[in-house]
């Protein structure tokens, strides 16, 4: 008998700061809620917020293409039944871990830059620029364009 290949953690860039959403006008003992996972979120917050491809969004999670793309799939359900029929969004569990934060400039624990006052990621053969929130580690390591090792800009 197989034994099906062990689940892989995705690494999320910290806790969400508010977990829990509610529609207005609408009491809480009447609502129903939609739990939202942390790794479902962080894949919002990548793809939607911050705009990254989907490679690039797999990549700083840990995750491979089709992983990322199951998982923002049904982040994006959840949300849309929520909004469309006014449930609440609590986020909450999922499997996931903490991505290491750097500090300083340089390679730290995290393998990648922490952004600093005007500084994130650069290609410096194609000029390629990746860009930062403030105090997230950077986890390219090679230029996801023409794969020129990436530099502090």
């Amino acid at each position: 008998m197989r034994m099906p290949r062990p689940r892989r953690c995705r690494r999320v860039g910290s806790q969400p700061n508010v977990t829990y959403f509610k529609p207005a006008g609408i009491r809480m003992v009447d609502l129903e809620e939609t739990i939202l996972a942390v790794d479902e979120f962080e894949a919002v917050r990548l793809k939607d917020l911050e705009g990254f491809e989907q490679e690039e969004c797999a990549r700083r999670m840990n995750i491979s293409q089709p992983t990322f793309h199951r998982l923002i799939l049904s982040a994006r359900k959840k949300i849309a039944d929520s909004i469309v029929n006014g449930k609440a969004i609590k986020i909450e569990g999922g499997d996931y871990v903490i991505a290491p934060q750097t500090r300083g400039r340089g390679r730290g624990r995290g393998g990648g830059f922490a952004r600093g006052p005007g500084g994130d990621c650069l290609c410096p053969n194609c000029g390629y620029r990746e860009v930062h929130q403030l105090g997230v580690p950077c986890y390219t390591k090679k230029c996801p364009k023409c794969g020129a090792p990436m530099t502090r800009a």
